[in-house]
């Protein structure tokens, strides 16, 4: 990273270059409690791993992050063109190589593939849902993180 930095590809006086901070107290060896600006949260593991069961997983919390910036981008796309988005249901199954996790063998791409499955009720033309899915692509940082790290994202929209 340091290295980007010094050949002046990140420049942290770009305004849209900011630093963030989320903070983690961990309460057990299951479960994190989670806090970013004023919100709290809790990451945590089932009963039957030793959790509390009070919160997502690490794992389930990659997953409902790409489904929130799927909304919120896709909204933001729209509202650039103009397009109302009436309904919106996002949904995700992925497939998740455990390996790492059991501690079994070192995983390059846990999550070989994802299937992010969108239920959209708009009035954009088919021009325009064309738009919104290319966009998506290019802008959610969730779904950029994912995809280089190796994993196969396959969007399937639905309009209904």
């Amino acid at each position: 990273m340091y290295q980007l930095f010094n050949k002046g590809i990140f420049n942290m006086n770009t305004p849209n270059i900011v630093k963030m901070k989320v903070e983690g107290s961990v309460k057990s060896h299951a479960r994190t409690d989670i806090i970013s600006r004023d919100v709290e949260s809790v990451i945590d593991e089932p009963n039957a791993r030793g959790g509390t069961n009070l919160g997502l997983t690490p794992t389930e919390t990659l997953m409902a992050s790409l489904i929130g910036c799927t909304n919120v981008i896709s909204h933001r796309i729209a509202e650039k063109l103009n397009v109302k988005i009436n309904k919106m249901d996002v949904n995700v199954d992925a497939t998740f190589n455990k390996d790492g996790v059991s501690l079994t063998k070192e995983v390059e791409v846990p999550f070989p593939e994802i299937n992010l499955n969108i239920k959209i009720d708009t009035e954009a033309t088919e021009e325009e849902l064309e738009i919104i899915k290319k966009e998506l692509k290019m802008y959610c940082p969730i779904s950029k993180v994912i995809s280089n790290s190796g994993s196969v994202i396959n969007d399937r929209w639905e309009i209904i």
